[in-house]
């Protein structure tokens, strides 16, 4: 990695944790790049305490001390986590042309950087490709001999693109939602129809807002509409830090998806030969992180732990 540098801008986007704001930002710090883009959300005024974490969360990044060019798009109200990621989003691809892209609690590898970096050098003309993801959730699971393969899954924990894929097919509205649901299109799209019943409860329910704090649902529906792959890797290179009661999301402290570790991705990469979907990948993603099932004994616990915290609840 010494013969590295990041020359590809870096956004960031935070809120009110400042713990793992300061771990993913000393990450950052050992990358170097030549510029940082840092997305912040307003606090929430019924929420004791949000003014003083963000504030602590976005002084953080004052302690930049490498030659950076740094851009602040910092708000003052609290706007959630459906609309502040697509502004802030927007804001950055006004900015610059390709960007990589991570969140307060998307903990990467050193080599996640060159890896982006490499590939959106790499796919920069090729519309096939919409973007590319630091996140293997199976990394036990051999893809093949390549770097990374290519898949409609890909996670957006930690992960890069191009301007020009993120704004002529993003809508935070999904309004072709319905044409594509009365079509039978989605199912064309995927080509099976357990995972188009999944999808089809999914985006239906965000598009009637009844899932109002989602932002990468339409990022993916956007992906499919445009007939766009993503991109995997072959080994994990971004953890995510954040499961917990303080999370918006992933609430859940035991998740099989929390704190994932992370490995190197060796270099020079190996690329595919060809750009086709990996099926086998896809059905492996959507059954170990959609459509996940705890086993039986896993499922009781958790059940359990409802029940007992719906009790304290109620508890005067």
């Amino acid at each position: 990695m010494s013969d590295f540098a990041l020359s590809t801008p870096v956004a960031l986007i935070i809120f009110n944790r400042p713990s793992t704001t300061e771990v993913v930002f000393e990450a950052i710090r050992k990358a170097k790049p030549s510029k940082l883009l840092v997305i912040a959300d307003g606090p929430r005024l019924d929420r004791p305490g949000d003014v003083e974490k963000c504030a602590n969360a976005r002084a953080i990044i004052e302690r930049v001390d490498w030659p950076c060019e740094v851009f602040k798009n910092y708000s003052d109200t609290n706007l959630g986590c459906k609309i502040r990621p697509k502004t802030g989003i927007d804001w950055v691809f006004e900015l610059v042309e390709e960007a990589i892209i991570l969140e307060d609690d998307c903990l990467p590898h050193t080599t996640f950087y060159r890896f982006c970096q490499e590939l959106l050098i790499q796919y920069h003309q090729d519309q096939r490709v919409s973007f590319i993801s630091g996140n293997n959730f199976r990394p036990d699971y051999q893809i093949n001999d390549d770097s990374y393969c290519f898949s409609r899954y890909s996670g957006t924990w930690g992960w890069a693109t191009w301007r020009n894929r993120w704004r002529d097919s993003y809508d935070v509205d999904m309004q072709n939602w319905p044409v594509v649901r009365d079509s039978g299109w989605l199912e064309d799209i995927l080509g099976s129809t357990r995972e188009t019943r999944y999808w089809t409860r999914t985006f239906e329910a965000v598009y009637k807002e009844e899932i109002s704090t989602a932002w990468d649902y339409q990022w993916l529906f956007a992906c499919w509409l445009q007939n766009r792959l993503g991109i995997i890797p072959r080994v994990n290179l971004v953890s995510n830090t954040g499961f917990g009661p303080d999370a918006t999301h992933t609430t859940q402290s035991g998740s099989h998806l929390a704190n994932m570790p992370t490995e190197e991705m060796i270099f020079p990469l190996k690329h595919p030969a060809y750009k086709i979907r990996n099926l086998a990948a896809d059905k492996m993603l959507f059954n170990h992180v959609y459509n996940f099932k705890p086993p039986w004994p896993q499922r009781i616990v958790n059940k359990l732990g409802r029940i007992i915290g719906s009790f304290i609840n109620l508890t005067p």
